[in-house]
């Protein structure tokens, strides 16, 4: 044996340190729950979000020490004529179906029964109380330009922001999150901000790409708010081409999701397109459920709602149909042979982000991952399959300085996945105690 072989001079001898360093009154380590829009949307009498003290106290003993949501900066404080709204916001979801149930009902994060009206102001101010109570920091975005607004009964809040020219639209986000957080301020709560993202996924968002009046806009707001972390949301980074991404972010807050076995299953199905002439295909058809419907018999939302939202009326139809038994059999059975390259696609992915990071200087996370969009109702990614998946991201995301990481995108109290508790327990304790 010897010591001496290609490349030892280039390895590193110490662990890699944290990316890029962040407020000192803030967490070392990012456990994330993401509530996104839900926190409002799902909050009916008897809903996951109605109590947002209870909620809040049940994250904190699962061990998260961070929520990241949707924070309505342009329906709250966009001076688009929407403040009575704000105040009375009727939540109706994708809306009600002709068989009496209602559009979205079994798809993940569109499972909106609706029927209640919330003052969204008040909600949350309540949200910052219950967070600084359970000893909780806040990751404050917006899905306003990709989903929040479909799930209003009312079309006034998309068209509002519907209305702001395309190319100003980043200036307008810039300009609400200042006066947010002028109000936040007031509400003597500007130390639970753990990072603010001027929207989510701006690359999957109905917005100009970053680098066309993002970048500007994110320099403005960095500079109004020098102690803050500002950035914005990068749903699919470009892992092989990473200098890509603008300088000027305040952190990399990128999502990691390794489609593989359920990207090969969403193509079969033709599941995410929208107006395919054969829909649903026979592939398709084998995997419904004995009593569904016809499309045309289903029927769609409204179509303002569509427009207001990057989910395809054969997305809701076919996530809402779909036997969860049959499509997790599916994925069981073909997963073998992807398995390798997803957790290769994973571990690349969070590297490269980590590295970019770290050579930007700025604090990593990952926000959002690890499989994918599934039915409400299918396992996979709950299963000791997904779970481990999951684990091999956050851990590397550890190895290499990452500073916040989310257990999954399903580990939330409106998914099923939020019932595995000594699951959550025990990753929390792992992200929190490196």
């Amino acid at each position: 044996m010897t010591d001496r072989y290609l490349g030892s001079g280039n390895l590193p001898e110490t662990p890699y340190g944290p990316t890029g360093p962040v407020p000192a009154h803030l967490p070392d380590r990012l456990a994330i729950t993401l509530w996104d829009f839900s926190w409002y949307t799902r909050a009916g009498e008897g809903d996951v979000y109605a109590d947002l003290d209870a909620g809040c106290a049940d994250a904190a003993s699962l061990g998260y020490n961070a929520i990241r949501i949707c924070a309505a900066p342009l329906l709250l404080f966009g001076d688009l004529g929407l403040d009575d709204l704000a105040r009375d916001l009727r939540i109706e979801g994708l809306g009600q179906t002709a068989s009496g149930g209602y559009y979205g009902q079994r798809t993940r994060w569109y499972d909106t029964p609706g029927g209640y009206a919330i003052d969204v102001h008040a909600h949350l101010a309540a949200l910052l109380a219950a967070a600084r109570r359970h000893g909780l920091v806040l990751i404050l975005s917006s899905w306003e330009y990709q989903q929040s607004c479909a799930l209003a009964a009312s079309p006034r809040w998309f068209e509002a922001i519907d209305a702001v020219p395309f190319e100003d639209r980043y200036r307008v986000l810039a300009d609400a999150w200042d006066r947010m957080l002028a109000w936040i301020d007031a509400q003597g709560a500007r130390d639970l901000v753990a990072l603010v993202e001027i929207h989510n996924e701006v690359d999957f968002s109905i917005l100009p790409a970053v680098t066309d009046g993002g970048a500007t806009a994110l320099e403005g707001l960095q500079q109004r708010h020098p102690d803050l972390i500002v950035t914005a949301s990068i749903g699919k980074p470009p892992h092989l081409a990473m200098h890509q991404l603008p300088a000027g972010l305040g952190a990399a807050q990128c999502h990691v999701y390794s489609y593989g076995v359920l990207d090969a299953l969403q193509k079969r199905i033709d599941i995410r397109s929208e107006g395919s002439d054969d829909f649903p295909n026979a592939e398709l058809r084998a995997l419904l459920q004995p009593d569904a419907p016809t499309p045309d018999e289903y029927g769609r939302p409204a179509e303002w709602k569509l427009r207001a939202t990057v989910v395809t009326d054969q997305m809701i139809y076919g996530y809402d149909w779909v036997d969860a038994a049959a499509w997790d059999a599916w994925l069981d059975t073909e997963y073998p042979r992807y398995a390798e390259v997803m957790h290769r696609e994973i571990e690349s992915r969070v590297i490269a982000i980590a590295e970019w990071a770290r050579w930007q200087g700025v604090p990593a996370l990952i926000g959002e991952g690890w499989v994918g969009y599934t039915p409400l109702h299918g396992g996979f990614e709950e299963s000791e399959t997904g779970r481990e998946l999951a684990e091999h991201g956050i851990r590397t995301a550890l190895d290499r300085g990452v500073w916040g990481v989310v257990l999954c995108s399903n580990a939330a109290p409106h998914h099923p996945m939020w019932q595995l508790r000594a699951w959550q327990q025990r990753v929390n304790a792992l992200v929190r105690s490196r």
